[in-house]
């Protein structure tokens, strides 16, 4: 059967300018606009911004809507994806964080941090590397145009692992005793992200079948709600740079430093597991989204445990804030390498196709 497209129109077609321009829009508001910013670190729950919350629902439900209990009965069945990204998100990717944020603040930039500095924005990147995404790579499996019923999966169970091993794995790597793990930011996140959009998904994909039929969910329906998708995700980028603009523009060199770290473990986490996806011989449907979710980070949780040691490593938030403005823009670019190489993980089923 002929892979069904995603088509976004112009919102999609040009996805890259507009990422472009909405993260200028935001850095700019968060600049010359700090009521803005203000506003959004006020509105707030569980260290969880709802506006920001309120459009990754609106990017997600769409996707969601897309989803059939087929794919997720699939995805449960075929635990080598799920296997490879537990393996690269808790066995790999912390890990690596803690080398590269060692290598870049204390061997690469020694001389252009105090001691504090180091220690501070150490403790933020491990943080930031411990914790696997479970909202924002929906969007991205989407986009490469990924088995979303695996995506959705290796979500959830994600979000379960992160319960039992964020604390003893921030311990281990920052030698810290009392990490607190921020319950109500991940049971938040899960309810908003993945539970409600979910059930909301099933509930409106099960009534539209049964009153217009599938050709008309995905011929009318899914198109418009695409473009919702599309454009959620490009408000979101509005407001997150918006809330944090400033910062981009005030502490330029320190940015910099930080998104070096950020750059290099998300390139080698996800590198690593594409290629060992290619190794054990994934459709590429299943490689996309394993390696995207190794590669990305779940912010607000890194955000919320970073605030509680703000007496022992106060710039700590600071460098998990980095994570959000750098994850972005470069998973975008990830999801492009992902569909550029499609053909490495599907070469006999292109062999056999006529030209």
């Amino acid at each position: 059967m002929a892979e069904k497209e995603r088509k976004l129109g112009i919102w999609g077609k040009y996805l890259t300018l507009w990422v472009a321009l909405c993260m200028l829009i935001g850095t700019l508001l968060g600049k010359y606009v700090p009521g803005l910013s203000e506003a959004l670190e006020d509105f707030a729950v569980a260290d969880i911004s709802i506006p920001i919350a309120v459009c990754l629902f609106l990017m997600i439900y769409p996707i969601m809507v897309q989803i059939s209990w087929e794919e997720i009965r699939g995805a449960l069945k075929s635990p080598k994806p799920l296997g490879l990204t537990l393996f690269s998100n808790w066995a790999i990717k912390p890990f690596t964080m803690a080398l590269f944020a060692w290598l870049v603040l204390s061997v690469i930039f020694s001389e252009s941090l105090s001691a504090d500095q180091i220690h501070d924005y150490r403790a933020g990147l491990i943080l930031l590397g411990i914790a696997p995404c479970t909202a924002m790579v929906l969007m991205w499996s989407y986009l490469a145009k990924g088995n979303m019923g695996h995506t959705l999966v290796m979500t959830a169970v994600n979000s379960l692992t992160m319960v039992a091993l964020y604390a003893p794995l921030a311990v281990l790597l920052l030698g810290v005793s009392g990490i607190q793990v921020p319950w109500d930011t991940i049971a938040i996140s899960v309810a908003v992200y993945i539970l409600t959009p979910l059930i909301l998904g099933y509930i409106t994909r099960h009534q539209v079948i049964r009153r217009k039929g599938l050709d008309w969910l995905e011929t009318r329906l899914v198109p418009k709600l695409g473009k919702v998708s599309v454009i959620a995700l490009l408000v979101t980028l509005i407001l997150v740079f918006a809330l944090k603009g400033a910062v981009l523009i005030d502490s330029p060199s320190v940015i910099g430093i930080l998104t070096i770290a950020i750059l290099i473990n998300i390139l080698i986490v996800f590198g690593f597991t594409y290629g060992l996806a290619k190794l054990l011989k994934f459709k590429y449907e299943d490689a996309a989204p394993t390696a995207l979710i190794a590669g990305s980070n779940h912010f607000e949780v890194a955000i919320a445990v970073a605030l509680t040691l703000s007496a022992i490593a106060p710039g700590a938030a600071l460098a998990t804030v980095v994570g959000v403005l750098t994850e972005v823009p470069l998973m975008l670019g990830l999801v492009w390498v992902c569909k550029k190489t499609k053909r490495w993980f599907n070469i006999k089923a292109a062999a056999q196709t006529p030209d």
